[in-house]
């Protein structure tokens, strides 16, 4: 396992409170930058050790923004169980998938997906659904597929997924979008310890790392949720620039392709 200088662990606390910020300031989609940063700002020498302590750092952030949501009744724990398990079983799978792929190809494919999570956040999102959701019959299916397929994506990358669980969850349940928010991140920190672990059985976290990103990740979420509040009726704006952040971000990793 690299060992890493005090100036990269505080660069990894650095990279921690930004994404805190992001993710604080726009919600899902936030996450994604965390490969990066581990990459080109800290300086860790493998993706796969990259993509495997993201994902624990995910997880972190995902259970602290999850008991919030819980406290204010935003989560929908049935229909967010179900999603989750049956999400749990794609992430063990993409996660092996993710750990036998060429670094350098896997940094390519994961590029296009920063594409793609761009585009989504530039799309308006519809708030209304049903507040009064129950698991049943009628969207039991639903949930299972689209919790495997989550699940895999976000196993194979090492992200939250939140960009995928989110509507996702409004796919198959007709729940509001901050029901969904809220329901997604037990599938999101299912899936994030998942990845992790598996990873880690591979050696493939940097623990120390780990740690600082989420320690100072929690300080830079709180920032950026006050941020959010005072900014809400620039919502728009935010996410455009968001967007555009994660385009130039994905430019960069493919300019850096070998």
């Amino acid at each position: 396992m690299e060992t890493l200088s005090l100036l990269q662990l505080a660069l990894g606390g650095l990279s921690g409170i930004l994404v805190g910020f992001v993710l604080g300031l726009v919600g899902g989609g936030g996450s994604i930058l965390a490969v990066p940063l581990m990459l080109y700002l800290v300086g860790i020498d493998s993706p796969h050790v990259a993509i495997g302590t993201s994902a624990l750092a995910v997880a972190a952030n995902a259970l602290s923004n999850l008991f919030v949501h819980a406290r204010r009744g935003n989560v929908r724990w049935p229909c967010a169980s179900v999603f989750a398990l049956a999400g749990i079983a794609g992430a063990y799978l993409g996660s092996s998938l993710g750990k036998a792929v060429d670094g350098q190809r896997l940094l390519f494919m994961f590029a296009l997906l920063m594409v793609v999570i761009g585009i989504l956040m530039l799309r308006k999102r519809n708030a209304e659904g049903d507040a009064s959701v129950r698991l049943s019959k009628g969207n039991m299916p639903a949930l299972l597929g689209l919790g495997a397929f989550s699940g895999a994506l976000s196993g194979f990358f090492g992200i939250g997924g939140g960009f995928l669980v989110v509507p996702g969850l409004m796919a198959a349940t007709g729940m509001p979008m901050l029901a969904a928010i809220g329901s997604s991140l037990v599938a999101v920190s299912a899936f994030g310890l998942t990845t992790a672990i598996n990873y880690a059985q591979s050696g493939l976290v940097n623990w120390p790392l780990a740690a600082a990103f989420v320690v100072a990740g929690s300080a830079g979420g709180i920032a950026g949720a006050r941020a959010s509040a005072a900014l809400a009726e620039h919502r728009g704006v935010l996410n455009v620039a968001f967007a555009l952040l994660i385009f130039m971000t994905a430019a960069y990793m493919l300019w850096q392709m070998p």
